[in-house]
């Protein structure tokens, strides 16, 4: 398998991580929501590298975005 197809296949574990992360940001309990803006930064991320190797400008720029709103979801539920 050749590091193209590696990249072409992210799109899907991505996809399941920003499942899991809206889940996990609709909890009652801040320790759960703050787990979820972490889940959702790493789905950034898995977004920007798939979004990087497909040329998708957008996707990268809306990720960024989306990056800084879960880094002050992470610092308004954190009560410590």
């Amino acid at each position: 398998m050749d590091w193209d197809t590696v990249i072409d296949f992210l799109q899907w574990p991505a996809m399941v991580v920003t499942l899991c992360a809206a889940f996990l940001v609709g909890a009652r309990h801040a320790r759960r929501r703050i787990v979820g803006f972490y889940t959702f930064i790493l789905s950034n991320f898995l977004w920007i590298v798939w979004g990087v190797h497909d040329g998708a400008w957008a996707l990268i720029a809306l990720q960024a975005g989306l990056c800084a709103m879960n880094v002050r979801g992470i610092v308004r539920n954190d009560k410590s």
